[in-house]
């Protein structure tokens, strides 16, 4: 399962489109609302999570993402239950993706040392002993680390090659109508 958490202030765009990209593909996800079941974004939609965060079992996780926006960032950093999954999914050589500010969260951790990574402009320094790069997309191993929220439909896809293949993605660009 892969669980996509969701805290007031995330970023619409960074959240949704990986989760719909994802089901196009037939991946199950799962949102997880920290700290309710219903969750407004930055731009105030409103999103009912799948899960609450006492709901995630780790031995059945193959994925972690995590949508920027802002508060949304500085509240997934502060949950517990996030960080318990992050480091469970890193430790067990999983899938973990974040987004726009969201790097920060692994940055703040350690967990980017000696990583390749990139972030939205304005965090780097929060990206401790990363290898920044200035790509929209960067992949080190099996973390994804994405700029921001024009390129989440790229992050989305990139998360579908990787957990799927890329034939899929693919497939699904063009169903999309996308370049």
């Amino acid at each position: 399962m892969v669980y996509l958490f969701l805290a007031d202030g995330f970023e619409e765009v960074e959240a949704l489109t990986p989760l719909d990209m994802l089901r196009r593909a037939q991946i199950s996800v799962a949102t997880v609302g920290i700290g309710g079941e219903y969750i407004r974004g930055t731009h105030d939609i409103v999103v009912k999570a799948d899960l609450a965060s006492s709901d995630v079992i780790l031995d059945d996780m193959t994925a972690v993402i995590l949508p920027g926006g802002m508060p949304g960032t500085l509240n997934l950093e502060k949950s517990d239950d996030v960080q318990r999954a992050i480091a469970y999914a890193l430790e067990h050589e999983l899938t973990v993706a974040a987004i726009c500010a969201a790097p920060s969260i692994l940055g703040h951790k350690g967990y980017l040392n000696g990583r390749k990574a990139t972030c939205f402009p304005g965090f780097e320094d929060a990206l401790v002993g990363a290898i920044m790069q200035n790509d929209p997309l960067v992949w080190d191993g099996n973390v994804l680390t994405a700029k921001g929220a024009g390129v989440a439909l790229d992050f989305a896809l990139a998360l579908v090659a990787h957990l799927a293949n890329a034939e899929l993605s693919a497939e699904i660009r063009g169903a999309i109508q996308c370049r």
